[in-house]
């Protein structure tokens, strides 16, 4: 079992910046790779940035702007969120893929607004 607590998130007006961060417990051990969707009110949760042994991948909407990392010391996996956009708003979730399953975290909520 692996266990993911989301940290940050907030309000930031239109062009700001926001970090968010995803704190893995448990069997961390068999993470493979991680990353973030998000979910916009009536929407389906969509991908927006993974990183794993492969590389990063990101979402077109988001590339330029959004940056993955990861620190595996921490068992932590961070998004920093730039050049925001009314339409970044969502809940932002923490994913952790590994041989057994994906585990997610219970979400952020980040919403861009003036």
């Amino acid at each position: 079992q692996v266990q993911l607590v989301e940290s940050g998130g907030g309000l930031v007006q239109p062009g700001g910046s926001l970090s968010v961060s995803c704190a893995a417990s448990g069997s961390t051990f068999s993470i493979g790779a991680m990353g973030w969707y998000r979910q916009a009110p009536g929407k389906q949760r969509e991908m927006v940035a993974t990183l794993g042994s492969g590389g990063k991948n990101y979402a077109d909407s988001v590339k330029g702007r959004f940056t993955i990392s990861r620190d595996n010391a921490k068992n932590t996996v961070y998004l920093q969120m730039d050049s925001l956009k009314p339409e970044d708003t969502a809940v932002y979730y923490c994913c952790a893929f590994t041989n057994t399953g994906t585990y997610w975290g219970q979400g952020t909520q980040v919403t861009v607004s003036s």
